[in-house]
């Protein structure tokens, strides 16, 4: 899943002369807003921090955001995520304006990531915010998937929803991520727009198109989508590290084909694929494919940069091997496809959308957020942020045992949504199940609970005054209170007829002005109670 794969696709692309019969884009990256379209804010955060130095002490020791061995941390992540993540939106929205009719970013593809974690070497789900953007002008969208493993991670995003119909052919058992199961259909609203196309190892192409253009094409016809988005996982090819299908580059391609002919809008993202030198191939040959040129380049491999890789037979092919086919015993496949297409015929049709005028711009982009991003601040900007940072102890407190309030808040959807009991997920190259530690706010670093000299404990960001105790929420002890991100904690205290803002994990807050201005001679950290007292 290394970037080195999209450059070396970039790079053979180039040597067949099809740079020039496109229309090369370079997108802007994906901003941390652009992001929370879909995931929350404070996985988006957490991602902009990480490194693998603080990973432990982001995630829990394991128990959020990066669970299991699959998904590292590495230097870099978030810079990974924006490019893909906006190759994506770029590519909805060239698709959207009308710009283009067939849209390609082979960086995208991420389909495992969910909303508030990685998963499946997965950290941004590109397309599902991707889709999201497609939806701003298309009443309906249709998600394809022929990657080996199951699109768990766009399936679970649109599963109460028509707007979009996802529809997966993937190996099914004891393979990661375990789900896709016939029988997961969509729920609410959205039921009955959830397709999945269960296959077991070694489906040739014969037997994969057997079900592929059937089911596609009563999707097709059903549905009735204005835009596609063909996720092309190459690791469905014969000979991948981690895939165990006998799918030909041919034969993967024919669902390019297949869905050029009919016409519709199509983005065409990647997504697996674990031997490169066949993801290269295949992605290459499906980019003639979209310009239509398939029949017109040569097998036989031009010069590049990496043509030594491409040995020992230097030819744009990926041919099947001797696997059995264990598809096509005792009818199987003929029941995948019929399941499938009984789901389909239940339809009542397709779903209509209410009329609205559709915004052309965002509404960040309306209130100018993101020109002011790229707009170098005067120097009467930097001090005022300065003073403002000063007085209200935002900045990163120089004491390393202190961690900033946005490093601690990290939970922006309500408590219940949130399983309660340990989640067993699957390693994408094991294929084995793990434990996941429940995340334990208590054993986490600088989350431990003080008591007051007066007997109350300060528990985690609290602090006092004197008077009664209040948690990081505003709450008295001993309420339930729900911690949520980015949430205000001033309140006003009729005791001392003023306004307190306390800070999550800082220090309390000085009583008087003289205790400010020490502070602020003091670099910004608090002054001593006694002092304060003094003061009071």
């Amino acid at each position: 899943m290394t970037p080195h794969r999209v450059r070396v696709t970039h790079e053979l692309v180039n040597a067949y002369d099809m740079l020039g019969k496109m229309h090369v884009l370079k997108p802007r990256r994906a901003s941390a807003e652009a992001m929370t379209a879909f995931h929350t804010d404070e996985y988006i955060h957490f991602l902009n921090r990480v490194t693998p130095e603080t990973v432990e002490e982001l995630t829990g020791h394991g128990s959020r955001f990066l669970v299991g061995d699959d998904n590292p941390a590495f230097e870099g992540v978030f810079e990974f995520c924006s490019i893909s993540a906006g190759g994506s939106i770029c590519a909805a929205e060239r698709i959207a304006s009308g710009s283009a009719d067939i849209a390609i970013n082979w960086a995208g593809g991420l389909h495992h990531a969910k909303k508030r974690e990685a998963s499946g070497f997965c950290y941004i789900n590109d397309i599902v915010l991707g889709i999201l953007e497609l939806l701003r002008t298309h009443p309906r969208v249709l998600y394809i998937d022929i990657d080996c493993h199951h699109g768990d991670g766009v399936e679970e995003a649109f599963y109460t929803t028509d707007r979009v119909m996802t529809c997966s052919f993937h190996k099914f058992g004891e393979y990661f991520p375990g789900t896709g199961t016939q029988e997961d259909k969509g729920r609410g609203k959205g039921k009955g727009y959830s397709v999945n196309v269960p296959l077991k190892d070694g489906i040739t192409d014969g037997a994969f198109i057997s079900v592929f253009d059937p089911i596609i094409a009563k999707i097709l016809e059903v549905y009735r989508p204005t835009a596609v988005v063909l996720q092309c996982g190459a690791d469905s090819l014969a000979g991948d590290r981690l895939g165990c299908f006998n799918i030909t580059m041919e034969g993967h391609a024919h669902c390019v084909q297949f869905l050029r002919k009919y016409d519709i809008p199509l983005i065409l993202l990647g997504g697996g694929g674990y031997t490169v030198k066949n993801v290269v191939r295949a992605w290459a040959y499906e980019t003639a494919c979209a310009l239509g040129i398939e029949r017109d380049i040569d097998p036989n491999l031009p010069w590049n940069q990496y043509f030594e890789w491409f040995g020992p037979r230097y030819r744009l092919e990926v041919v099947s091997n001797n696997m059995e086919d264990l598809n096509v015993t005792d009818g199987l496949l003929d029941k995948v496809r019929t399941t499938a297409l009984q789901q389909l015929q239940e339809l009542a049709g397709a779903p209509s959308v209410g009329m609205h005028d559709v915004p052309r711009q965002s509404i960040g982009d309306h209130l100018g957020f993101r020109n002011d991003e790229m707009e170098r601040r005067d120097d009467l900007d930097i001090k005022l942020a300065q003073h403002a940072r000063y007085v209200y102890d935002l900045q990163e407190s120089d004491t390393p045992s202190d961690t900033s309030d946005e490093e601690k808040s990290w939970d922006s959807d309500s408590d219940e949504s949130r399983p309660q009991n340990p989640k067993k997920r699957m390693s994408i190259l094991t294929g084995q199940y793990i434990e996941t530690p429940v995340y334990d706010p208590a054993q986490a670093h600088g989350y431990e609970q003080a008591v007051a000299p007066h007997g109350y404990p300060y528990g985690y960001g609290g602090y006092s005054y004197g008077f009664a105790e209040f948690d990081m929420h505003g709450a008295m002890y001993g309420q339930n209170a729900k911690r949520r991100f980015f949430q205000s904690g001033a309140r006003w205290d009729e005791t001392v007829e003023h306004v307190v803002a306390k800070r999550y994990g800082a220090s309390p807050l000085p009583r008087s002005t003289g205790a400010v201005s020490r502070m602020m001679e003091n670099g910004g950290r608090h002054v001593a109670d006694e002092d304060m007292e003094d003061e009071w």
